[in-house]
């Protein structure tokens, strides 16, 4: 049999979810043709134009006008604004004959099925036999919409839901419908997970297939929990945020983004569809769900949801919460609770779990009650909405996401103890749940070998999750694998020669432990390995370095012992470039400053597609002193081109220092020359990273790795340099665009990249760089300036501004 290779797409209808999809293919180099209706009436600047309904311009305008909107939108949903070129728009009149070329049509139009019936009898016209077929449909059976069609039609149709917003979410729903082929399926599941970066879940045609079925249960109780508990929009946000690993959004504050009418149309779909539901009534809107609907209070596109940002009698902004008993919008209330503070100082989400259950006062009651209801339901759907419990689980974190899914919480509370949650409500769990427990299986997963186990039910037996090959998840190994451990560090053996060092510090920055780890590991991978990957699959790669030490050295002005400490720093990453083995830097998520540092000194980087990359040392009122800004005058000197403006080059990467520039993905950072074309890679799925990585440091193993001389023929072009950046910098602080203290920095840090006052562009080597860096980072240390925006950064967690 061909392989199917998916080189274009046609994606029908561009309202926010089309369009999104429509730039997510394009993000992974698909051709994307991209097609909506044609407009019945001119508007009045049409008429002004003298245009006509006949004009394409006019034909095309509903599809021009949303991809415009969903590119400017935010966050933005393209890794980069040149994507946009992939993508052609049309009419479903003029240009449908186009989609006999696509290899895949996904139809995204409104939620009706006689529109969606439609519009398959109109594609089936000009498809290609063969071609996938597929509805992004959150709630039509699938079922109902293909019937009538051809028999190679049906083989190659079934629904693929994705998630709003497509680049962020990482839930792809597959939907077979009753002819669907299992070859169709397989290549799905595949595709998404490996192409579009997804967790890939094959799901039962039931009402709001899995995802949204959990999800919406999830916050529908809710709804009806916090009347009954007289608890408010903010405790419930306090309490469903990430204290036990979810958005910090929460729940309200979620639902007002996502728009209320949206959860309603779902819920009020599962409500109509599922009669037979245990728990159907919970599915029934609560009153001040109505009343907020009737208000057309839906939200953050309304103005105004659960929560309402009002300017107060000084002219600051402020949020405002809605009372559900009153329905009137108060101040907001700071939520505070005994058993919360509990759980302060316990790091792993999964712990937290059996202190909240235990907790003696509401939260406790909230968590158990929440919890128990939660078991129940999910216990019975399978076999309802899957066959396997692992489904519900990755679901419920690729698209709502959770940290946890509802079996791995109840994993972490103990099965028992989740029965008894669920008895306290006078429900039933599902009768498995008690046989498991009676075939002596105690818990619904296990690891073995790297490798995570699901309790299979027909099977009655712990079974490999499959699909698992392509991933390493360092929770599995780490304490089989582990070869060095420190307070900062692990360092885990990935097999096959690579051994990878993991951060372990909080947020993982980046102080004296992480470094003496990362040395250590470079001394045992270049005796007895073969190339190391530095990666960890925290929520961030690492927010940089650990400030606070800064700032306490800096205040008793212990300036030795910071000399010491910078330069640790800078001897850590120029290691990472000439040690003996190959290095492999994976960032993903946030990677600022000294991680940003780190990543500009590994022989390769292999970077998830969502990661934010920056020198962003200058909002704590110092430049970057790890070697950051040794290294951004390296990367101007090698972009010098002969005739070329020199000083053109060496400005663009003191701005991306000056302006704290941060990339809004991967494939931004390219623009800023933080990655490399050619040499750096870009993975969109986060959970093939690590994977990735060490097939890279294998592969420059295999080719045979030599250690790169060091460099000693930086061209700097002193004075000339300086004295356009000194011009630059007066003006800019004459006109107020910067403050007296950003003029400072910005004119130590070009002293450090034009290579100081050299009367003549000259060769100098990093190290040369690196000790001006050094001494321009500890002198700016030694201002007050620069210490109020240390502290400030350390308590308020922003930067200030003086």
């Amino acid at each position: 049999m061909s392989k199917r290779r998916i080189n274009k797409v046609a994606v029908i209808g561009s309202g926010i979810m089309g369009s999104g999809i429509a730039c997510h293919f394009a993000n992974i180099g698909v051709e994307v043709l991209l097609l909506d209706i044609v407009p019945r009436e001119l508007t009045d600047k049409e008429k002004a134009k003298g245009l006509t309904l006949e004009d394409k311009v006019v034909r095309d305008r509903l599809v021009n006008d949303a991809l415009t909107a969903s590119i400017k939108s935010k966050p933005a949903p393209l890794y980069h604004t040149d994507f946009a070129n992939r993508i052609t728009t049309g009419n479903m009149e003029d240009d449908i004959a186009k989609v006999k070329d696509v290899d895949w049509i996904i139809e995204v139009v409104v939620e009706r099925l006689d529109i969606k019936q439609q519009v398959f009898e109109n594609l089936e016209k000009h498809r290609t036999p063969g071609t996938l077929i597929t509805s992004n449909t959150s709630g039509i059976p699938i079922h109902f919409m293909s019937e009538g069609r051809s028999e190679d039609f049906q083989k190659h149709f079934c629904g693929t839901h994705f998630f709003n917003p497509p680049r962020y979410l990482q839930l792809f729903e597959i939907i077979p419908g009753p002819k669907t082929s299992q070859e169709v399926l397989d290549f799905l599941n595949g595709y998404g997970e490996k192409f579009l970066g997804k967790t890939s879940v094959v799901a039962k045609d039931t009402p709001a297939f899995i995802g949204n079925r959990i999800g919406i249960f999830g916050i529908q109780s809710l709804f009806h929990q916090v009347k009954e508990m007289g608890l408010t929009v903010e405790e419930v946000d306090k309490l469903t945020g990430p204290v036990i690993g979810r958005p910090k959004s929460a729940t309200f504050r979620t639902v007002d983004v996502v728009g209320l009418d949206t959860l309603v149309h779902v819920a009020n779909g599962i409500h109509k569809n599922v009669p037979e539901d245990e728990e159907h009534d919970i599915f029934e809107l609560p009153d001040f769900i109505n009343t907020m609907m009737e208000n057309k209070w839906l939200g953050s596109k309304s103005g105004q949801g659960f929560y309402k940002k009002v300017k107060n009698d000084d002219g600051k902004s402020e949020i405002l919460g809605l009372d559900l008993g009153t329905m009137e919008y108060r101040k907001g209330k700071k939520a505070s609770f005994a058993t919360l503070e509990l759980t302060k100082s316990i790091d792993t989400v999964t712990d937290r779990f059996p202190v909240l259950v235990k907790g003696k006062d509401k939260a406790g009651e909230f968590y158990r009650k929440n919890f128990g209801g939660m078991f129940a339901y999910v216990s019975n759907r399978i076999p309802e909405i899957t066959d396997e419990l692992y489904k519900i689980d990755d679901a419920m974190k690729a698209g709502f996401g959770w940290e946890n899914g509802p079996f791995e919480i109840w994993d972490a509370v103990g099965v028992k103890k989740g029965i008894e949650l669920i008895k306290a409500l006078d429900k039933e769990p599902a009768a498995w749940v008690q046989e498991m427990l009676d075939a002596g299986v105690e818990s619904f997963y296990t690891v073995k070998d790297g490798a995570t186990y699901y309790y299979d039910i027909p099977q009655k037996k712990h079974v490999k999750i499959p699909g698992q090959d392509a991933f390493i998840i360092l929770d599995n190994i780490r304490k089989s694998s582990e070869v060095f451990k420190n307070s900062g560090v692990v360092v885990e053996d990935l097999g096959d020669g690579i051994l990878n060092v993991e951060f372990q510090s909080k947020m993982n920055s980046i102080g004296g432990d992480v470094l003496a780890g990362l040395n250590k590991a470079i001394d045992i991978a270049e005796k007895d390995f073969d190339g190391l990957v530095v990666a960890n699959q925290g929520k961030n790669f690492s927010v940089g370095a650990n400030i606070g030490m800064i700032f306490m050295m800096a205040a008793e002005q212990e300036y030795d012992e910071l000399n010491a400490a910078v330069k640790y720093f800078q001897d850590t990453c120029m290691r990472l470039r000439y040690s003996s083995i190959p290095t492999v830097v994976a960032p993903h998520g946030m990677t600022l400053g000294g991680g940003c540092e780190m990543t500009l000194h590994a022989d390769r980087v292999v970077a998830a597609a969502e990661s934010y990359i920056g020198l962003v040392e200058f909002g704590v009122g110092v430049i970057p002193g790890g070697g950051g800004s040794k290294e951004m005058a390296l990367r101007a000197s090698d972009s010098f081109k002969q005739d070329d403006v020199q000083l053109n080059r060496l400005r663009q990467h003191f701005l991306t220092v000056a302006m704290a520039k941060v990339s809004t993905s991967a494939h931004e950072a390219y623009d800023l020359d933080i990655l490399k074309h050619g040499k750096d890679i870009v993975v969109v799925n986060p959970a093939r990273q690590i994977a990735t990585a060490k097939a890279v440091a294998r592969q420059m193993a295999d080719i045979g790795y030599t250690k790169p001389p060091k460099r000693e023929d930086v061209l700097v072009l002193g004075k000339q340099a300086l004295g356009m950046f000194y011009v630059g910098t007066d003006s800019m602080e004459a006109s107020k665009y910067i403050s007296e203290h950003d003029q400072k920095i910005a004119d130590k840090l070009a002293y450090v990249m034009a290579g100081g006052d050299l009367s003549e562009p000259t060769k100098v080597s990093e190290q040369y760089l690196l000790d001006l860096e050094r001494e321009a980072f500890l002198s700016l240390t030694g201002e007050r300036k620069t210490l109020e925006r240390l502290q400030h950064m350390i308590q308020k967690g922003k930067p200030l501004r003086n």
